[in-house]
């Protein structure tokens, strides 16, 4: 079953001041392992995740340098407070397996093995950055780190839904690199004082990987 993946991040002396630039380095990270170099959509949200958003922007793509990290941020920080949570859209490829045979919805067939001549594409997948003032949602930086980056689903690196012989296996390695990468570079270009890759339901995804490559070996 897919699970959520999420980094969260702690930064030594952490203050509101310092969220704007930190977001800027670590959406900079996103650009430097294989991600978009502009942002998205940008979504500032006051006190908790159910209330209404105070500010939102979705950038066209000819929107080129009001959507890098440095405008995007600005803009949506240009009013800091301690109760809300500025969140961010990028966007990075990673490898897809091919399109699975349509299947009936009463009864689905069971699927054919991929063909080894049948390459995985590079799609965009969504990443969002979250920086959290103290407030927000009574404290949950403290859990979730100043900054949270936000994966989506752990399928990309598990491939729990692709066959993964003929080759398929090395496409995965090469989502769980571009992951690595990413987490490494945070570290090094961050100056991150604490940091956590971790899934909502609490497994620990090196263990489901290494689980999901026994079963196809």
């Amino acid at each position: 079953m897919a699970d959520l993946l999420y980094l969260s991040l702690w930064f030594p002396d952490f203050r509101l001041t310092s969220l704007a630039p930190a977001l800027v380095r670590v959406l900079r990270q996103v650009a430097a392992s294989g991600g978009s170099p502009r942002v998205h959509a940008a979504t500032v949200y006051p006190i908790s995740w159910s209330e209404s958003p105070v500010y939102q922007r979705v950038y066209r793509e000819e929107e080129r340098e009001e959507s890098a990290p440095e405008r995007a941020v600005a803009e949506a920080c240009a009013a800091l407070h301690e109760d809300f949570a500025f969140e961010f859209e990028a966007r990075w490829d990673l490898w897809t397996p091919p399109e699975s045979p349509c299947a009936s919805p009463a009864k689905p067939p069971a699927r054919p093995s991929m063909p080894a001549t049948q390459p995985w594409d590079r799609a965009a997948s969504v990443v969002r950055v979250v920086g959290f003032g103290p407030l927000f949602d009574d404290g949950a930086y403290e859990q979730n780190g100043e900054i949270r980056v936000d994966f989506g689903v752990d399928s990309p690196f598990l491939g729990e839904e692709a066959e993964l012989d003929g080759g398929g296996c090395e496409y995965l390695k090469g989502n769980i690199q571009q992951l690595l990468e990413f987490t490494n570079l945070v570290q090094r270009n961050c100056g991150v004082s604490g940091r956590l890759l971790w899934s909502e339901s609490g497994e620990n995804l090196a263990e489901k990987l290494i689980a999901r490559l026994q079963r196809v070996n």
